[in-house]
């Protein structure tokens, strides 16, 4: 099977047309066609020989994701369902906030981190995504835009789609360098965030990347019994390791870290629960920022629901009294499969009862 050309760092391009025999300015050129001109088809690349074409050609495909469904919220929001060339679907979502237009990357099919509250692990992971798969989940939304938002550009982008994005670490990190290139996407690092459920390895390899790159931290738990009931990724990396993870990140990078804490109705909700959260962060309180997210309920997990309004006001009330930085994120797409990976799951059982 022919990879992605979006997989390729513009070095690691060079270095593969020159091997076989290209002049080096041949990378650029075709660079300069796949993110700036985002071309569908290598035989668009007017300036380019046809020897390097046809090299390309036999080697690359531009084109590795058909789009199958696009829903759009009445907000603006719209979710897009991709199949990849072996079959599998994947979600992406491009958002719009007040600062730019953000899109949501999907790093795996499937996921294995067993969140019991979470559509996107509904599916076991069937493999990980290429970092040109993911790329072109990127490349996908800015020609929907250069069709039908002439002007309008991708300006974030937030790994926080179907999968863990640790569990993926290579490919992430070759797709983190390849949209933040100058000559590419050129999306700064500052405005690329990646989440993760706290692989805690891997978050002190991320910070000696020093990418400058937001981490947001899936912790949606203050205390260990309750965390391991809701995410099992608990019971191999528990609160104490990762919070020194964190701390190593915060010191080594200098960059602020995103606590996520999706509200369960009576499960983590309650002002007990904020209380222990603040003493959690404890002295990392000026170095962190807590993300209340409101619940997306999914229908394969009836047995947590949406806090109440109430509940949540509440819960911000007592980390703000306690000093702890926070906000309740505004949602996005809830008239729509809001919860990430309902949409794909909901499809593949619809196909298969087609079958």
């Amino acid at each position: 099977m022919k990879h992605s050309i979006y997989g390729l760092t513009l070095e690691q391009l060079t270095t593969w047309l020159v091997e076989r025999g290209q002049k080096s300015f041949r990378a650029k050129q075709v660079w300069d066609w796949l993110y700036k001109k985002r071309v569908k088809d290598f035989s668009e690349m007017r300036n380019v020989n046809k020897d390097c074409l046809q090299l390309l050609q036999e080697h690359f495909v531009i084109q590795s994701l058909s789009e199958q469904i696009k829903q759009q919220s009445a907000d603006g929001t719209i979710k897009f369902l991709f199949k990849l060339p072996d079959g599998h679907m994947i979600e992406t979502v491009l958002m719009r906030h007040h600062y730019g237009l953000s899109v949501c990357v999907t790093t795996q099919v499937g996921c294995n981190i067993g969140c019991t509250f979470c559509a996107s692990g509904l599916l076991k992971k069937s493999r990980d995504l290429s970092s040109g798969e993911i790329v072109e989940q990127i490349i996908k939304v800015q020609q929907y835009l250069d069709e039908y938002e002439q002007g309008n550009r991708v300006s974030h982008v937030v790994v926080m789609g179907i999968g863990e994005p640790f569990d993926n670490y290579d490919h992430l990190m070759d797709f983190l360098r390849i949209i933040n290139d100058q000559d590419g996407l050129a999306i700064g690092a500052r405005r690329i965030t990646v989440s993760t459920s706290g692989i805690v390895p891997k978050i002190y390899q991320f910070a000696d990347a020093n990418l400058q790159v937001n981490l947001a931290i899936s912790l949606h738990a203050p205390n260990d019994e309750l965390r391991t009931q809701i995410m099992k990724i608990n019971r191999a990396y528990p609160l104490k390791e990762l919070m020194r993870a964190c701390q190593y990140y915060v010191a080594k990078t200098n960059r602020r870290i995103t606590f996520e804490y999706i509200l369960l109705k009576d499960v983590n909700d309650h002002k007990q629960e904020a209380l222990q959260l603040a003493d959690l962060i404890g002295d990392m309180r000026h170095l962190v920022y807590v993300n209340l997210i409101p619940y997306n309920p999914v229908a394969e997990h009836q047995q947590y629901q949406r806090s109440t309004p109430q509940a949540v006001q509440a819960f911000y009330e007592t980390l703000k009294a306690k000093g702890i930085n926070c906000g309740i994120r505004r949602e996005h797409g809830t008239d729509i499969d809001a919860a990430c990976g309902q949409l794909r799951s909901k499809q593949i059982k619809k196909n298969a009862a087609l079958c």
